[in-house]
């Protein structure tokens, strides 16, 4: 199986095991005399196997990304730089949208308020960065198509 491939079924089972929380909520307690619309312990027992099969693949995942390397680099490095990258565009994009707002002012003897910085270049640089991260990431991607999970 591809790396990809898990990655998807981690994906699934994830969403699967969410549901599964509704599932049990919604079958917790009925009315004296009435059966519950699924059985819990047959949900119980269905969540137990999702989680296990989930645990199994997380691990391997890991395992393989730990070792596989991706233009001789190792995935671990580059997914590390994916998630620090995703974050600081986060964290720039929301100081630029702060920066960027305008603010009206009713009579030009109230307080002006103005950008701390160059929207504009920051901008191109939110740009550039943006644009590097979906490089590294298809990188990633395209790795994950290629890279045999391991299954040890």
């Amino acid at each position: 199986m591809k790396l990809a491939q898990a990655l998807l079924e981690r994906a699934d089972l994830q969403k699967r095991v969410d549901q599964m929380s509704a599932r049990l909520y919604n079958n917790a307690r009925v009315q004296e005399g009435e059966k519950p619309a699924e059985d819990p312990k047959a949900l119980l027992k269905e969540l137990e196997n999702m989680t296990a099969r989930l645990e199994t693949l997380v691990a391997q995942i890991n395992l393989t990304n730990s070792r596989a390397l991706c233009d001789g680099e190792p995935l671990t490095v580059l997914l590390a730089q994916r998630d620090a990258r995703k974050g600081q565009l986060q964290h720039l994009r929301s100081f630029l949208d702060a920066a960027s707002a305008l603010s009206d002012r009713a009579r030009q003897s109230e307080i002006k308020v103005i950008s701390t910085v160059n929207v504009a270049a920051l901008q191109k640089e939110l740009d550039q960065r943006s644009k590097a991260l979906r490089e590294l990431d298809a990188r990633i991607q395209a790795a994950n198509w290629t890279v045999e999970l391991d299954e040890q």
